[in-house]
């Protein structure tokens, strides 16, 4: 059968092909979500959407059993090359969140940093996360909240941006707690939540635009899509700055995120 999100999970595939710079400054994060999420030596850990592999790599450090699988191929090439240095072990694949590629009750604990949350059909992760979790599995994952700097972000590109095709969930709902609890319910319990943050170096503004339009696939396409209007470019560049303003202090841009936990039922 046709998936009828083949041609976005395609576009997906390649926009995140040059997240390897921004994804440096998320192993804080990733330090944070393992802790959090109890991964301790001997369990068998999957992370989905791992990227560069901060989670995976963090995980596999504690002595557990980690695979790692993302969407977007070039990303795990330099997931593997992070692995070697770490001198650390992990079972990378491609693969989609939708459909994962590993049988039915294989892992004690999913995690997922800012991965998951992009595929369009939420319910369609949340099944395949329980699905490959053991009976007595956990599931922990980093969102960004919809009303902070990252989730104004997205909404921000998604303004500018074509929409997507029919169907296709806002990535930053995965942030909303409320959203998270109707998400989970009946797979798992009653989710546990934290909050953290890290901050991101930028000399000016437009120093951490311009590395933002460099590094993250949606501002390329963004930028892109606008090359040329440049009046226009201007305009959504001023708006970009004035979004990140409150967040910038110190030649630092603080970035928040939520954590969620929850037990498999």
């Amino acid at each position: 059968m046709n998936d009828p999100f083949a041609t976005f999970k395609d576009r997906q595939r390649e926009m995140w092909a040059s997240f390897g710079p921004t994804a440096t400054f998320t192993t804080q994060a990733a330090a944070h979500l393992v802790r959090f999420a109890g991964i301790s030596r001997g369990e068998a850990v999957l992370d989905v959407g791992t990227g560069t592999g901060p989670v995976a790599i963090t995980a596999a450090r504690t002595g557990a059993r980690v695979s790692g699988m993302d969407l977007t191929p070039a990303l795990i090439e330099q997931a593997i090359e992070n692995a070697a240095l770490a001198g650390v072990d992990v079972a990378w694949q491609e693969g989609d969140a939708e459909h994962l590629p590993y049988p039915d009750a294989s892992f004690d604990v999913v995690v997922s940093q800012f991965g998951h949350m992009f595929a369009p059909r939420p319910e369609l992760a949340v099944a395949e996360m329980r699905r490959v979790l053991k009976p007595s599995g956990r599931i922990a994952f980093a969102t960004w909240p919809p009303n902070l700097l990252v989730g104004q972000i997205f909404g921000f590109i998604a303004r500018n941006m074509p929409p997507p095709p029919p169907g296709v969930s806002p990535p930053h709902l995965w942030g909303d707690d409320t959203v998270v609890v109707e998400r989970l319910a009946g797979k798992f319990g009653e989710p546990t939540f934290e909050r953290g943050a890290f901050s991101v170096p930028a000399l000016s503004l437009p120093h951490y635009r311009a590395f933002m339009e460099r590094s993250v696939g949606p501002m390329q396409r963004l930028v892109e899509g606008l090359a040329g209007d440049p009046e226009r470019l201007a305009t959504m560049r001023g708006e970009f700055e004035a979004i990140v303003a409150p967040y910038y202090d110190g030649n630092l841009v603080r970035q928040e995120y939520l954590l969620t936990r929850a037990a498999a039922r």
